[in-house]
């Protein structure tokens, strides 16, 4: 499964401004600012906070007009784990592969993880010729891929690497042409 949840407890820092809201409410809106679409390191993408429970007790620091409180909330998080298969849109094409819409995530398959068959681009469509078969695979076509490599990299954030060389991966149309031909 691609999204997870995780239970995680912190403390959150209630500004003065926000005292007038309920505390669930003031602390809801700071987590969701400190954490949806963060990325976190074995967690992934968070996609969303759910499910706020803060500890009404706080804590006043000194020279700090905050207050602090104990809160455990649930992170909903974008990701995939490594051979897992996904489903998604073609929405970019560019010469050196193709982007996925996985949801939260875009995933790449790079050139090379398109095909077993040489394939060339096509910048009039734009998209990929299988050189053999003369299939094509295009913007807004509905891939089955596997995930064979994610990192996070600096100043480009998660990157997820795709292939659709391996059997039973690629268009769904030529997927299900290949199960109905068996």
């Amino acid at each position: 499964m691609v999204y997870r949840l995780y239970r995680v407890r912190g403390i959150v820092r209630i500004i003065p401004s926000k005292f007038g809201k309920s505390l669930e409410e003031s602390a809801f809106e700071e987590l969701r600012n400190r954490y949806e679409g963060a990325i976190i390191s074995n967690m992934g993408i968070v996609v969303s906070v759910i499910d706020v429970k803060v500890n009404p007790l706080g804590k006043i620091l000194l020279g700090d007009g905050a207050t602090y409180h104990e809160v455990e909330f649930t992170l909903l998080c974008f990701n995939p784990f490594q051979h897992e298969i996904v489903e998604g849109e073609i929405n970019t094409v560019i010469p050196e592969g193709l982007f996925i819409d996985l949801g939260a995530q875009d995933g790449f398959i790079h050139l090379s993880q398109i095909s077993e068959e040489k394939v060339e681009y096509d910048p009039t469509r734009p998209g990929f010729i299988l050189k053999q078969s003369k299939r094509i695979i295009e913007k807004n076509n509905i891939v089955r891929a596997r995930v064979y490599g994610m990192s996070i990299q600096k100043g480009k954030g998660f990157r997820i690497q795709l292939t659709i060389r391996q059997p039973l991966l690629g268009r769904i149309d030529w997927i299900r042409k290949t199960v109905s031909s068996k």
